[in-house]
């Protein structure tokens, strides 16, 4: 199966002031989801034992906490965030910030 980075189909899960969040479970045991992070909006941050997770920024610009670093990211960043490991995201911009995930599993957070 092939899907658009811009689109990556799956149903909306969160669409409020923060982010739209979109979910796409085709696959049994990968979860890809999208983030379109509003302007001047963080995520919540969270962390998942058991769960690894890899984001791919697609466009704006940003940063991430992982743990206690913060990283800037960008069209073309990739992050692999370990299991168990406390992240969020951040866009400073006046520009929306998009990037998709990918985890092992159910939504954990």
């Amino acid at each position: 199966m092939k899907v658009n980075v811009q689109d990556i189909g799956g149903t909306i899960v969160k669409d409020n002031e923060t982010y739209v969040l979109a979910d796409n479970n085709f696959l049994k045991n990968l979860v890809l989801s999208s983030t379109q992070l509003h302007p001047h909006q963080s995520t919540r941050g969270h962390s998942h034992p058991g769960q690894e997770e890899v984001y791919y920024f697609v466009g704006g610009e940003g940063e991430i906490e992982l743990g206690d670093q913060r990283l800037s990211v960008g069209p073309g960043s990739v992050v692999l965030i370990e299991d168990g490991i406390f992240h969020r995201v951040h866009n400073r911009s006046d520009q929306e910030l998009y990037f998709v995930c990918v985890f092992d599993g159910s939504r954990k957070h």
